[in-house]
């Protein structure tokens, strides 16, 4: 078993990789680049699916941070998946409320399933278009408390956040 969980690790951090050096193609212009960006995502997507099945959900206690963050990354880039998604998000609930996954990336990935759903997000961390140079965030269930629940996961307030992607 830990040889089959060493093997995981080092998947889920190649797939990760992998992700990262491809997400530039999910915003190209470039038709051919968007559908080597979707195909990459639905590769990913399916077999975290597979990985669920067989492991649940790839803590950092059985693969190590780096791995179980690239299970969380892949899970939020398998938008056209939502049963992935939904699966991610269930496994993953309950590894946080067993202390062994992170409640910051949970309230992304909660956030982003939401929104794939057309539903409104809890946490502002998805974000819809850019109005006035300012990045403006996907309809939240209660906008008021935005930062206040935030904080409570450990995400820093909105403006915050998006200060970090300031377009110049």
């Amino acid at each position: 078993m830990a040889h089959e969980l060493a093997a995981l690790t080092v998947e889920l951090t190649d797939m990760a990789a992998a992700d990262q050096k491809s997400s530039v193609r999910a915003n190209s212009d470039d038709p051919a680049e968007q559908l080597a960006w979707r195909r990459l995502t639905a590769r990913h997507g399916d077999r975290l699916g597979e990985i669920m099945n067989e492991y649940g959900w790839p803590t950092a206690e059985r693969v190590g941070e780096e791995a179980a963050s690239a299970a969380w990354l892949i899970a939020q880039h398998a938008d056209r998946q939502l049963d992935v998604q939904r699966r991610a998000l269930h496994l993953m609930r309950q590894a946080v409320s067993a202390g062994s996954a992170s409640p910051r990336e949970l309230a992304f990935l909660h956030d982003r399933t939401l929104v794939n759903e057309g539903r409104e997000q809890v946490y502002g961390t998805q974000i819809a278009g850019v109005k006035d140079g300012a990045p403006v965030p996907w309809p939240c269930v209660e906008p008021e408390r935005m930062d206040e629940l935030r904080a409570e996961v450990g995400i820093e307030p909105f403006d915050e956040y998006v200060a970090k992607f300031a377009l110049t």
